[in-house]
């Protein structure tokens, strides 16, 4: 009787001392997202022709926000094509005639695209904009598709090797004639990569930013959970196929779902393929792209989209700095091994199947 008497004082001991740290974790926890809930700051802006958001945990957020806006605004007047006194635009009007001078960032950023071209054997091209303009997706006509003899004649001055970078002098020229180069494929990846140093320097330890759906992860959550990023059912803008835990990374999505137009019954996107001229037709929806490179993340999102599946899973076997997710014609959602494993399948009930591609 004796020894259960005192089993029982010691069990009465022990739930006592569990009930009181948890109500200390409790109590922990809420002055913890007390303090979080004070240090939340969010923005939300237009820039580089898509609206931009960001929430921020720092004392100082609201200065820390201005301070990343500005850095965007300054990308935007180097990188725009629309805006006549842009470093991009000087280029491109001097197509054929001579160099121009470069900031830092232009020269960096020309720089990444020929190397993505490279890597993927031109499915990204930054001199595919007179191909592009005469669809109509830059401009502010009509879009339509253009005739067979138009295309033949633009094609030639869609070669990347025509853009001579001379980082001795930090210039550069476009050989031909007639040739333009369209940062709209990196440049949102690169200003992604560029806030994020920003933020991280002046202390900010959890953030989510989205540049036009180009979505940048600083830390995770106060609460120490990542966070979680959903990629869109290309089929249902108000659906997705799955979540994706992150944390210290960018996630970019491309595809022909987002920017398109209809002529004679057939559907036509703006991720054109440099090899045709025609939009890339390779059986995929969407591709994301999950890396600690934004430029790369954003560049590799539209190659990948333009190479189709079979190579895009080549090219990400060949790396080892990117994982992916596609969505396919046929109604699957793929993930490399990497994705897989912070990624949470949602589209069972719209028909989707999964499955992960291994190394």
């Amino acid at each position: 009787m004796k020894r259960k008497i005192a089993m029982a004082i010691l069990l009465c001991f022990t739930f006592s001392f569990a009930t009181g740290c948890a109500e200390k974790r409790d109590e922990a926890q809420n002055m913890l997202n007390k303090h979080a809930e004070a240090n939340l700051h969010e923005m939300t802006t237009f820039s580089m022709d898509t609206v931009m958001q960001f929430t921020i945990y720092h004392e100082n957020g609201e200065e820390i926000l201005t301070d990343a806006e500005q850095e965007i605004r300054r990308l935007e007047r180097l990188f725009s094509v629309t805006l006549e006194d842009s470093e991009i635009s000087k280029l491109n009007a001097q197509s054929g005639l001579g160099s121009v001078k470069l900031s830092a960032d232009t020269e960096e950023v020309l720089k990444h695209g020929k190397e993505i071209g490279e890597l993927t054997n031109q499915a990204f091209d930054i001199a595919i904009s007179p191909v592009v303009k005469a669809w109509g997706f830059t401009t502010d006509g009509e879009k339509h598709v253009p005739a067979q003899e138009t295309l033949e004649n633009l094609l030639p001055l869609t070669n990347i090797d025509d853009l001579v970078i001379d980082e001795n002098t930090s210039t550069a020229q476009l050989l031909k004639k007639g040739m333009a180069v369209d940062l709209g494929g990196i440049a949102k990846g690169y200003a992604s990569d560029k806030v994020a140093a920003l933020l991280k320097e002046k202390g900010v330890t959890s953030g989510l930013f989205s540049l036009g759906g180009n979505i940048g992860a600083i830390g995770t959550k106060p609460n120490g959970e990542n966070w979680k990023v959903a990629i869109e059912n290309p089929l249902n803008a108000n659906d997705y196929v799955g979540l994706l835990a992150i944390q210290d990374c960018f996630v970019i999505t491309s595809g022909g779902y987002q920017r398109y137009f209809e002529e004679k019954g057939k559907r036509y996107h703006h991720i054109i393929d440099s090899n045709t001229g025609y939009p890339a037709d390779r059986g995929l929806l969407s591709v994301t792209i999950i890396s600690k490179d934004g430029t790369k993340a954003d560049g590799l999102s539209t190659a990948l989209f333009v190479m189709g599946l079979d190579k895009a899973v080549q090219l990400w076997r060949s790396s080892n700095n990117f994982e992916a997710v596609f969505v396919t014609e046929d109604g699957r959602v793929i993930a490399t091994e990497g994705a897989a494993n912070i990624f949470a399948f949602e589209g069972r009930d719209n028909d989707f199947k999964f499955e992960t591609v291994e190394r």
